[in-house]
């Protein structure tokens, strides 16, 4: 089922998220819900909060970026309770969008690796780095359960010359081809 996805302005995009233990209600059918709601918006990563549900869980298919980045290839992961155990020196900057922020992208500096582990769909521990884009959207993700959007990573100039078109999606007036919630 799609559900609608928190857009900027609602509460609970800026909570912590809490731990999801294996007696969360309903977790597969919320994983397959996050998944339907991704594909149906055309986006390649959800945190659990931008769908109302404040827990640690992300889902990301970095397959729509396989022709610019072969680690991308492929690359469709279930996240609970994931850490970001290290980070690369190195960094780049990429273009970022967000479903919740529809319509707003920019570029957006982070580490090009990064170590995570997490407990897949099974409740079985990984551990592995990630580079490219896979790297790249598992942190945007990351901050998701953090309480952390991607504008507030931008210079301050930058947050300031898209406070209106903010506020604009605050306000409801968002334009996203998706369902779309304010709370």
């Amino acid at each position: 089922m799609v559900l609608p996805v928190y857009v900027y302005g609602s509460g609970v995009l800026k909570k912590e998220a809490a731990p999801v233990t294996k007696d969360y209600p309903a977790l597969s059918q919320l994983i397959a819900d996050m998944w339907d709601t991704l594909y149906n918006a055309g986006g390649v990563g959800l945190a659990a909060p931008q769908v109302g549900h404040i827990i640690r869980l992300v889902v990301i298919d970095a397959s729509a970026f396989k022709d610019d980045d072969p680690a991308a290839n492929g690359f469709k992961r279930v996240f609970i309770n994931p850490e970001i155990l290290e980070w690369s020196e190195e960094k780049s900057s990429f273009n970022e969008g967000c479903l919740s922020i529809p319509g707003i992208h920019e570029d957006v500096v982070r580490p090009k690796r990064v170590r995570i582990r997490y407990l897949d769909e099974n409740f079985q521990t990984q551990d592995e780095w990630l580079e490219g884009v896979p790297a790249r959207i598992a942190q945007h993700e990351y901050d998701h359960i953090e309480g952390i959007l991607f504008t507030e990573r931008l210079a301050p100039i930058r947050r300031k010359i898209i406070a209106g078109k903010l506020q604009n999606i605050a306000r409801g007036k968002s334009g996203a081809g998706y369902k779309t919630k304010i709370v």
